[in-house]
């Protein structure tokens, strides 16, 4: 049959259309190559532009060249069906291939027929652990989540006092070797020393993040064992050993001089509450709260000091499969890693606890890259097709080589998302990009980082996250020229744009309650 179909496609035909103009009786031939790929009309407008045709027969000639290819079209689609039937009759096709081959295509595009999708091992884990959450285990699971969120901190705690030894012991070798530059010793001895030191530290660096790796990879199997086999012994009532293993046992639990080493220090928090009502006609309450607060407090583990067993995450964990989700704002550079700034220290914490139910923070950031990358790589092709047509009439390849800088990179206003189920307060993280602009003190509500807040806001609604902490003055650190005019500004602008997106939230929603937190940054110290 594909014979048959290339005998009819890629075919000639000229189309003639007959007008009058005075007492002229003109013809105009246009050779058309079926099937006809262009649009009808394209194609109309440039026969009118080429060929200089009079206005007055613009519709006749657009109805006449539409029921040609119409025609023509259908008589090729009568000869190609007729063509596999002769195909059919004579043998040349397998009648019963021929039929299994439309059977499948029909189930394949029919959804009554299609088959369904088999559940995943972390939609099975999710329904488990949501089940258990919500019941007399609830306790038990944090705790065991404890046991090893303390493991971890000893490994880390190690970890630390290692490389802060190895660090000492090359500080000192440097030293002496300093001493010795310009008499013993040259630069050559000295660069090769610093390289010597550089790799011991690298090497340092990998042995425990391999090590690390491997532990939290041991604890997310035993523990998601642990939780389906918890859950089948829940459904059998004459399990008279379940009360003993679902049971507190406090003096489990350890706590290492390490960990207590590690336990953060919460400043005293600044902090007050408002409830407003925001829409036209149908009016919604909203919770809002301005907080002084470091917005990592959200994110680190913090823990009972009187028992020193729990952790502070209950409410966290009992909303992880839920409708009322937590997520905050953190603002990033354009490089989508884990190596600097607020992104290291956000890695940091979310490294201090095994994630049981989703990726680590490095995993989820190596699939934002790659998006990014095939994200890029179609827009930088439409952008190049249209500044090549844009350069043939006189235009520049500015935008070009700005695409070519940030290929790899997010833009201002952009952000990915990262999902959590091990920090202390919030399931999802919105990374969104700024530069130093934002540090000025003239922005506008067409500013991409408000933009930026603006979408967000908008994926809060989308995806029921209903508490969202974002930071008021759209900095985390305070600097010399962030005086109080400017802060005043600043917060005056952010109010009013939230405002504006709440009340837009009202058509996205249908109008739902949500807290929105506003936090300032702690002083210097």
């Amino acid at each position: 049959m594909k014979k048959n179909r290339e005998r009819f496609c890629n075919r000639e035909r000229e189309f003639v259309y007959k007008f009058k103009v005075g007492s002229q009786c003109l013809e105009l031939r246009v050779p058309l190559r079926f099937p006809v790929q262009e649009n009808a009309s394209h194609l109309h407008g440039r026969l009118m532009l080429l060929h200089s045709l009079p206005c007055f027969i613009e519709k006749d000639l657009k109805e006449a060249l539409t029921q040609f290819i119409e025609e023509e079209s259908l008589r090729d689609y009568d000869r190609d069906a007729e063509a596999s039937l002769e195909a059919v009759k004579s043998g040349e096709v397998d009648l019963h291939q021929l039929a299994s081959t439309w059977a499948k295509a029909y189930a394949e595009t029919t959804l009554e027929h299609a088959r369904p999708e088999e559940p995943s091992w972390d939609e099975d884990f999710a329904d488990v652990y949501h089940d258990l959450i919500h019941s007399p285990a609830s306790e038990t699971l944090l705790n065991l989540e404890h046991n090893y969120f303390v493991s971890i901190s000893e490994l880390i705690g190690e970890r630390d006092v290692e490389l802060k030894k190895l660090r000492e012991r090359q500080g000192i070798e440097m030293e002496k070797v300093m001493q010795e530059l310009g008499k013993s010793l040259t630069d050559q001895d000295v660069n090769s020393l610093a390289a010597q030191h550089f790799e011991s530290q690298q090497d340092l660096e990998n042995k425990w993040s391999n090590e690390l790796k491997q532990s939290t990879a041991i604890q997310k199997q035993e523990y998601q064992e642990w939780v389906i086999k918890l859950h089948q012994d829940l459904k059998n009532p004459n399990n008279s050993s379940l009360s003993e293993e679902i049971k507190v046992q406090p003096s489990q639990f350890r706590e290492s001089v390490e960990a207590i080493g590690r336990i953060y220090e919460e400043q005293r928090k600044l902090e007050e509450s408002f409830t407003i009502h925001l829409g036209a006609q149908l009016k919604t309450m909203h919770n809002l709260r301005l907080l002084r607060a470091d917005m990592l407090d959200f994110c680190k583990h913090k823990r009972n000091h009187r028992s020193g067993v729990k952790l502070h995450r209950l409410q966290t964990a009992l909303s992880l499969y839920s409708t009322s989700l937590c997520g905050l704002v953190l603002l990033v550079d354009n490089r989508i890693n884990s190596y600097s700034g607020i992104k290291r220290d956000f890695a940091t914490v979310c490294q201090e606890c095994t994630d049981f139910h989703f990726p680590r923070i490095e995993e989820q950031l190596e699939v934002v890259q790659q998006v990014v990358l095939y994200a890029r790589t179609q827009r930088r092709s439409k952008l190049k097709e249209s500044l090549d047509s844009g350069n043939q009439n006189g235009g520049n390849d500015d935008k070009t080589k700005n695409a070519e800088r940030n290929y790899l990179n997010v833009l201002p206003g952009e952000f990915y998302i990262t999902r959590h189920s091990n920090l202390s307060e919030i399931h999802v993280a919105f990374h969104l990009c700024v530069d130093d602009h934002v540090k000025s003190g003239n922005i506008t509500a067409r500013d991409p980082a408000i933009m930026g807040l603006r979408n967000i806001l908008k994926v809060c609604c989308t995806h029921d996250i209903t508490t969202i902490s974002i930071p008021l003055l759209l900095v985390h650190d305070m600097s010399e020229e962030m005086t109080i005019p400017w802060c005043l500004r600043r917060a005056e602008l952010v109010f009013k744009c939230v405002k504006g997106f709440m009340m837009e939230m009202a058509s996205w929603d249908g109008g739902i309650s949500r807290t929105v937190q506003f936090l300032v940054p702690q002083e210097p110290r």
